[in-house]
């Protein structure tokens, strides 16, 4: 399910409608409906995953730590980073960049972007344990 999310600038739909596929995979999986009325927490618990919102987040803060690592001329690292200026932009609220969605993770993680040029330290500060 979370195949390509590195790339994702995600919205809280996105999110949700991941939460509710997710959920509805390890009801299946445990074989319960929603008609049993177990909670989301105890199904969670029982079979032991984390929430994909952290798992969305560890994919992408993965990503950024594998740009950041990457010399400055590289196109990955080019294309990825640069904002093009002087560029005529429609009427409305402007689109969510995936820049913009990592920033956000890096300020709710409390981890600052110098770290990802230390592979170890950047690899313990994004990796979570599973319950």
């Amino acid at each position: 399910m979370l195949y390509g999310a590195e790339c994702w600038p995600t919205k809280r739909r996105h999110v949700q409608q991941l939460n509710v596929a997710e959920m509805r995979m390890l009801r299946w999986f445990c074989g319960h409906t929603r008609r049993d009325r177990v909670r989301n927490e105890v199904i969670r618990e029982r079979v032991g995953v984390a929430p994909i919102e952290e798992k969305l987040t560890q994919h992408r803060l993965r990503w950024f730590g594998h740009i950041q690592r990457r010399p400055p001329e590289e196109p990955v690292r080019s294309g990825v980073l640069k904002r093009v200026d002087k560029v005529k932009r429609g009427r409305g609220r402007p689109k969510l960049t995936w820049d913009e969605s990592v920033k956000r993770d890096l300020k709710d993680w409390n981890i600052s972007e110098e770290v990802a040029l230390d592979r170890s330290a950047w690899r313990l500060a994004i990796n979570m344990t599973e319950p």
